[in-house]
């Protein structure tokens, strides 16, 4: 018996309109384990070469970890993947909320989408019945619509729903699913694939549990984290949005396009302030006591209703400092018609942003735009743009492509300013000229720049983040402003010791925010759900694996290691706030990136894994595959 899996995988066919099911067994569920895992595997063996991420050709993916759907804190995410329509490489992103958790409950580890409808469709999953039901009634609908017409349709308000939205069913390239109306598996595009299936949403209503190895040891060894859970009030009060006001003062908060670290109105888009004014409710994710989300309610200007949720961290940098406007009202309106109609805060407010630093040097004018004064700070047509975008009308239907792609049919030098690595926007999580290793790993990603399975250096600054790598041989702190000098060989290694840990996160199921007592505790939990003997160094290796292979697939698209990129503007010094003057030295960056292929065992021409490392990692099927290329 398997214990934290189900051993079933849902095949769905849209073209015939036909599902069955995969029982791949334990040693496949252990060696690929869950989320990222399954999606790379997926996609590099029946994803053809060349595919149309649009067309009927590509795979969509959903997929839990064995974390998914149990009673651990944190465990309510999965992971969504396909050929990225933004990048056109491997796509891959992660979502919380019930939605997940739900889909494990009915029985089902994962779902192997393939094919293309002919009509508009949506999947009705409960427990271990499946149908391909018609969804014309479903299509031009705002996300609440749907999920309100579909819980009143199949007669039960305990149904969770995953949906592409208006933008994925319009096709814009960074269009996201959506989990019960404000949870985002918001990067790469998987809307828009979701959307080109004609797939606008997967209703799942499950009834079981999950069967664990030892499910006392498994409420022994989580009980810890949920006590401190509870205490968390500063986190329970702003969420993530609480970071603002302190990255701001730190001189790392993005502005006006990555131009600037510091905004002069980030007080007015805080997480305090947000608190103190437009909040009126606190969510959360399965099995979770944190309620980190934030739901908002306005009234006057703008019509925010809180059923949408409300704006976090990445929400306010994107729409609002990196588009210079200080309005948190105009700011959650654009977050709610980004949840309304299922887009990408990140690559929606970036490429807004983009935009208004190309006007205000005059590479746009306001014949490009269709009259909209693009400046930074204009809250009326960043909100306008979104509306756009997702309808692809006007200028909108342009930069519903992205801001490369749009960018590269202007002209002008407007290229230059898109703030991106392989065609995804990079993430407002900080400023990376002052987080060296993070630009690492935005040029390394395979999805492109991605907050989610990436380093943050200053976590590895002070004794506490230690307990994290010291096990590991990573003995003492690391300045986060170190990367090739006489550090840089110990940032480098931390680099690719933290990424291979978060990417297995993302195989596992398990939020990134929960207050984790070093590796070992995730060892205790992985063991004691699924009863298997898994050290540390197993965990690690399942996302080195999992990211040598996604590494494998975008070779075989046509990456190769100068793919491998920061974007001009990181290697410039700030020229103001705390980290004036700090940049990444492009020198710097080759030779950390030189390194850092010689420790992951990378060919430094194809920045493809080598022979010997997937042989290593145990897919040495994978060398077959990139030897036909």
């Amino acid at each position: 018996m398997s214990y934290g899996f189900h051993n079933k995988v849902l095949r769905v066919d849209l073209s015939n309109r036909r599902v069955s099911i995969e029982e791949p067994g334990d040693i496949f569920f252990r060696t690929y384990f869950g989320g990222w895992g399954l999606i790379a595997y997926y996609l590099l063996k029946e994803v053809e070469p060349g595919t149309d991420p649009l067309g009927p050709g590509n795979v969509l993916v959903f997929a839990n970890g064995p974390v998914t759907g149990t009673p651990v804190p944190g465990s309510g995410r999965n992971a969504v993947g396909a050929k990225s329509p933004l990048t056109g490489g491997f796509g891959e992103s992660d979502v919380g909320g019930f939605w997940g958790a739900e889909l494990k409950h009915a029985g089902w580890d994962a779902i192997v989408i393939t094919g293309q409808a002919e009509e508009p469709v949506y999947l009705w999953i409960k427990d271990d019945q499946v149908e391909i039901r018609d969804a014309a009634h479903l299509w031009g609908k705002k996300t609440a619509e749907v999920e309100t017409v579909l819980k009143e349709q199949l007669g039960d308000k305990r149904i969770r729903v995953a949906q592409c939205g208006l933008a994925g069913e319009n096709l814009v390239r960074y269009a996201c699913v959506i989990n019960d109306l404000h949870h985002a598996a918001g990067r790469t595009g998987m809307g828009a694939v979701m959307g080109s299936k004609k797939l606008r949403a997967i209703a799942v209503r499950g009834t079981s549990r999950v069967e664990l190895a030892d499910r006392k040891q498994v409420l022994q060894v989580i009980g810890p984290v949920r006590d401190e859970l509870k205490q968390a009030t500063r986190f329970q009060k702003y969420g993530t949005s609480g970071a603002v006001l302190r990255i701001n003062e730190e001189g790392a908060l993005p502005a006006r396009n990555f131009q600037e670290g510091t905004f002069e109105g980030a007080e007015k888009i805080s997480g305090q302030t947000m608190a103190e004014t437009i909040l009126v409710a606190r969510g959360t994710c399965f099995a979770c006591p944190l309620t980190c989300k934030r739901k908002v309610k306005v009234t006057g200007r703008y019509e925010v209703d809180p059923t949408y949720g409300g704006p976090e961290y990445e929400a306010l940098v994107s729409l609002g400092s990196c588009c210079g406007i200080d309005d948190l009202e105009a700011i959650a309106y654009a977050n709610q018609l980004c949840n309304a109609y299922g887009m990408d805060v990140i690559s929606t407010g970036l490429t807004v942003a983009w935009t208004m630093e190309c006007f205000e040097r005059g590479l746009l004018t306001t014949e490009d735009t269709g009259g909209l004064e693009l400046r930074f700070g204009n809250a009326q047509a960043m909100t306008t743009l979104v509306e756009q975008i997702a309808h692809r009308q006007g200028f909108g239907d342009l930069l519903a492509e992205g801001s490369l792609r749009a960018a590269k049919r202007i002209g002008r030098t407007t290229e230059k300013y898109t703030i991106q690595v392989k065609g995804q926007e990079v993430p407002p999580s900080y400023d990376s000229r002052t987080r060296f290793a993070l630009s690492l790993g935005y040029a390394t990603s395979p999805t492109g720049a991605d907050h989610m399975h990436n380093i943050k250096d200053h976590y590895y600054t002070s004794e506490r983040g230690m307990q994290w790598v010291r096990p590991l041989g990573v003995l003492e702190p690391i300045p986060a402003d170190r990367l090739a000098d006489y550090l840089g060989p110990e940032k480098v290694r931390l680099a690719k010791y933290h990424i291979d840990w978060a990417v297995f996160g993302n195989c596992l199921g398990l939020c990134m925010f929960m207050p984790y007592e070093g590796k070992e505790w995730i060892r205790d939990v992985v063991q004691s759900i699924t009863g298997w003997d898994s050290s540390v160094f197993e965990l690690m290796k399942v996302g080195e694996r999992a990211l040598a292979i996604a590494r494998a697939f975008n070779y075989r698209e046509g990456f190769t290691a100068k793919d491998d990129a920061t974007h001009w503007r990181f290697s410039t010094p700030l020229k103001s706030g705390p980290n004036e003057g700090a940049k990444v030295p492009a020198e710097d960056m080759a030779q950390a990136l030189d390194l850092y292929y010689e420790m992951r065992g990378w060919d430094k021409k194809t920045g493809a894994p080598t022979a010997g490392k997937l042989y290593e990692l145990g897919i040495g099927w994978v060398t077959e595959l990139l030897e036909r290329k």
